[in-house]
């Protein structure tokens, strides 16, 4: 049987732009859905007389005899039932399409209308639509909880409750240029909002840099808007940029802004993390029986310059681990509003045929032990932009304000 791949994640298991992940690693073997393990369980779950006495009756009176034709898909269904059965959001199995999509995804370059997705408190909800794409030009907001889908041309009109992610993803998703219509709940409003967002191509670098100027500073506006592939290559030549800055003069420091980051990486966040930190715990990583810590990976060329770090609702997972372990080993201020509150980390088989499935293994910890999931990371300074006037970053112009005071 061919070797597998393995990758650790810390994102959400599926969204619609990007999708996370976190350092592939060679691991064990896995079967295809066509050739069932062998293990006891399995053989108890396959052979049980109430699985053959339900395929019986499903053979004998179901009405689109068809339907049943399709072993292949017979067996991801039940698969799909059994790990639902967990009741963990994040824990999913997903048929070979569905696993090239994830994949695709890291790559950084699909379809899709530029909403990443996640859950809260089991409902589905955005965490954040991306800068620059249709559903953030459509009104979309972090925090929204999808209640109902609508798309004309796909034949769809079904509510969201419920809903896996794959699921989700597979409905949203479509042809470039078509519209679909979303409503959502949203806090602080009394009826739901439909939106109709048009489709189109999206593609998302991992990094930004801009350069922003106050009292005659120059500040290094550093956006880091996921970790995926590219991630390193990218940060590596804005680092290069920083550094020529800085020998310029007149130089503030350094704005990371990981708002709207859902994640990526675990190994991404160890390394950007190690960027400015010059020795200790990044983060903990707890799974059933140990405890393992994971230190500073290398030697940064940052960490002697003044950094503010900006967050929000739709900061998660592998940007939650970055912030929290700057504040925690080298105090730097964090500025907007508390994150998403993602804890947990996911592994990634691919199997034989081309299925995938990611299983949660392990919780992560801030380097004090502390869990942030479902919790989220407070700011030292909260503080809000204005819905009603997107022009004007305030956040940013809090953080700028705080390096160069």
């Amino acid at each position: 049987m061919n070797r597998k791949k393995i990758c650790y994640l810390i994102l959400l298991p599926a969204i619609l732009i990007l999708v996370f992940g976190i350092g592939w690693k060679g691991g064990q073997h896995y079967q295809s859905a066509n050739n069932i393990s062998s293990s006891s369980v399995a053989q108890n779950l396959t052979q049980s007389p109430l699985f053959n006495e339900v395929f019986s009756a499903l053979e004998n009176s179901y009405l689109e005899k068809e339907k049943l034709a399709d072993q292949k898909e017979l067996i991801y269904g039940a698969i799909q039932g059994m790990v639902a059965s967990l009741d963990d959001p994040y824990t999913i199995f997903l048929k070979p399409e569905e696993n090239k999509e994830f994949k695709e995804n890291l790559a950084g370059s699909f379809g899709g209308v530029g909403i990443q997705l996640g859950y809260k408190n089991k409902q589905l909800a955005i965490i954040s639509p991306l800068e620059g794409t249709p559903a953030q030009k459509a009104g979309v907001k972090a925090g929204d909880i999808i209640i109902h889908i609508k798309d004309q041309k796909k034949n769809i009109d079904q509510d969201a409750l419920g809903i896996t992610l794959p699921e989700a993803v597979n409905l949203i998703r479509g042809e470039k240029g078509t519209p679909i219509e979303l409503t959502l709940f949203r806090d602080g409003e009394e009826k739901p909002i439909k939106t109709t967002i048009v489709r189109q191509e999206i593609k998302i670098p991992s990094v930004e840099l801009k350069i922003v100027e106050n009292n005659g500073k120059k500040v290094a506006h550093l956006k880091l808007i996921r970790f995926g592939d590219h991630t390193n290559r990218e940060w590596n030549q804005a680092v290069t940029k920083i550094l020529n800055l800085k020998q310029q003069g007149n130089f503030g420091g350094i704005v990371l802004d990981m708002r709207n980051n859902p994640g990526g990486y675990l190994n991404g966040a160890v390394y950007i993390a190690s960027e400015f930190i010059d020795q200790g715990v990044v983060v903990q990583q707890e799974e059933k029986e140990n405890k393992k810590m994971l230190p500073v990976s290398r030697s940064g060329k940052l960490t002697q310059i003044p950094l503010v770090v900006l967050v929000n609702q739709g900061s998660a997972s592998a940007s939650e681990i970055v912030a929290g372990a700057l504040r925690a080993q080298k105090g730097t201020k964090i500025i907007g509003k508390t994150t998403f509150g993602k804890g947990t980390i996911q592994e990634s088989k691919e199997l034989s045929d081309g299925a995938g499935i990611h299983i949660t293994t392990a919780r992560w910890l801030l380097p004090n032990g502390e869990s942030i999931h479902q919790k989220g990371i407070t700011p030292d300074i909260e503080i809000d932009n204005n819905p009603q006037d997107e022009t004007e970053d305030l956040q940013l112009n809090k953080a700028v304000e705080e390096l160069i005071k």
